[in-house]
């Protein structure tokens, strides 16, 4: 609701106090200068500052508002951090969570560069974040072969890769975690990844067409043991076993974290901990 000429106004004061071009204006319209961009990059930290400032003072009124943005992937999403909005909404019923759901884990270390999301759940950054995110090891999330009870193998006490290499999976797309850990493991005995019978990236597609016993997936601890009541699956008895991800809690290196946040980590780290003490 402002209008083009306060705007003009404003950046024209902007540039006078700096005594620098903000902007470069031409044929094509306006683009940022080089001190425009560092004034832009600053002013999302410096609004982002505020709007945790702002959520400290509300907690301090009252300390069961608030809202908390969390970047993870599509199996985490659906199993453990389902399981931390469950049990702080059922305590807070008026924080509210923002999931963003993302395959690229790169992609989610980028949103919390942006100060788009306060906190990820996933696994470790590249080197190339390493010296602006804090991030803490919570667990080993195992990764198992999963086939229906119906499942002509399920009742197999002792099973290869090579074994299941001629049956029907149904995995995430290719180059999408889990579905990439099983390329590698068959890649890395010389034989070629198994047919996709079919693609989903949503834990409970490929859970109930798995149960359907015509399917083999791979599903990590963290997903399994949110599913402990069904009994139409079964962890098939394979090796060599699947390698393993590390899982942690990554945050922005001094950046305020405002107390509805805080209190959503520290359920996050108790949840965490029977996943830790969980064995393969």
């Amino acid at each position: 609701n402002t209008t083009q000429p306060s705007v003009s106004r404003a950046i024209a004061e902007l540039e006078g106090i700096l005594g620098l071009p903000l902007f470069e204006r031409g044929a094509r319209g306006v683009e940022p200068t080089l001190y425009g961009r560092a004034l832009l990059d600053g002013s999302v930290e410096m609004f982002d500052d505020l709007r945790q400032t702002v959520q400290k003072i509300e907690f301090l009124a009252n300390p069961e508002v608030g809202d908390v943005r969390i970047a993870c992937g599509f199996h985490l999403a659906a199993s453990f951090v389902s399981g931390v909005v469950e049990r702080v909404s059922a305590r807070y019923p008026r924080i509210a969570f923002r999931i963003l759901g993302l395959e690229s884990t790169p992609q989610m270390y980028t949103e919390l560069l942006a100060r788009n999301i306060d906190l990820v759940v996933a696994r470790p950054p590249e080197m190339e974040f390493n010296e602006q995110i804090d991030f803490e090891f919570l667990f080993q999330d195992f990764n198992f072969v999963v086939a229906g009870l119906r499942h002509r193998l399920a009742r197999r006490r002792r099973l290869s890769l090579a074994d299941l290499s001629a049956e029907a999976w149904v995995l995430p797309p290719s180059g999408a975690a889990p579905g990439l850990l099983v390329d590698d493991a068959f890649r890395a005995l010389g034989i070629e990844p198994p047919h996709r019978a079919g693609t989903a990236t949503q834990p409970d597609v490929r859970m109930r067409l798995v149960a359907t016993g015509r399917f083999l997936t791979v599903f990590p601890t963290s997903v399994l043991a949110t599913y402990p009541a069904r009994r139409d699956i079964k962890v098939l008895p394979v090796t060599p076993a699947l390698p393993h991800v590390r899982i942690g809690l990554g945050t922005l290196k001094n950046r305020m974290v405002n107390p509805v946040t805080q209190l959503v980590i520290g359920h996050i780290r108790d949840l965490a901990k029977p996943l830790a003490r969980a064995r393969r």
